[in-house]
C-alpha cells in the first residue's frame, strides 16, 4: 500500500496528487481510495475532506477509470464522522463552510458517473454513515455498522408506553 500523501499511479497518468490524509491508488481501472487517520478513526476534518474531494475528482476525470473503492485504515472504523477536535475551534459560520464543503465532497461522490463501493471495515458514524450512503453500494464486514448522533435534551424526558 501507499505510503502517506503519496499517490501510485499507472503508467501514463498525470503526476502523483499531493495528498496528507487520503492514500489513493490507481489499478486495473480501479481507483483504491483510504482516509488515513486511523489514530482518530478517520474522523474527517478540512483536510481529509480537501484530500478525498481531489482524489474522486481524479478518479472522475480518468477515463481508465472505471470505478472506486473508498474505505478507511485500520480495522475499527471506516469513517468516525467529523473531527469534533477541529470543531471545538472553529466559529458557527466556519463550521457551516465546512459542513458545506463536505456535502460538496459527497455530491462529488454520488455524482461520479461511475460506481463507487463502500467498504465499511468499522464505525461508519455521522458523517461517515452519510459518505457510506453518497457511494453506489456498501458493503461491511461483520460488525461493521452505520449510525447518526442521538441527541437529548435533559429537560425532555422520553418515556416508553
Amino acid at each position: 500500500m501507499a505510503s502517506p500523501g503519496v499517490a501510485l499511479l499507472e503508467k501514463g497518468t498525470a503526476a502523483a496528487l499531493n495528498l496528507a490524509n487520503v492514500l489513493y491508488e490507481k489499478k486495473n481501472g480501479l481507483a483504491y481510495v483510504t482516509v488515513n487517520r486511523p489514530k482518530v478513526l478517520n474522523a474527517l476534518n478540512t483536510p481529509t475532506w480537501k484530500d478525498l474531494r481531489t482524489a474522486f475528482e481524479d478518479a472522475r476525470d480518468d477515463l481508465t477509470i472505471r470505478g472506486a473503492i473508498l474505505t478507511g485504515a485500520g480495522d475499527k472504523a471506516f469513517i468516525a464522522g467529523a473531527d469534533i477536535g477541529e470543531l471545538a475551534q472553529v466559529t458557527a459560520f466556519e463550521a457551516e463552510q465546512s459542513s458545506r464543503f463536505g456535502q460538496e465532497a459527497l455530491d462529488l461522490v454520488e455524482n461520479l458517473g461511475k460506481p463507487v463501493v463502500a467498504a465499511v471495515n468499522g464505525f461508519a458514524l455521522g458523517g461517515g454513515c452519510e459518505t457510506a450512503m453518497a457511494c453506489t453500494i456498501r458493503v461491511a464486514v461483520d460488525g461493521g455498522s452505520c449510525g447518526g448522533p442521538s441527541v437529548c435534551r435533559p429537560d425532555r424526558q422520553i418515556v416508553a408506553e
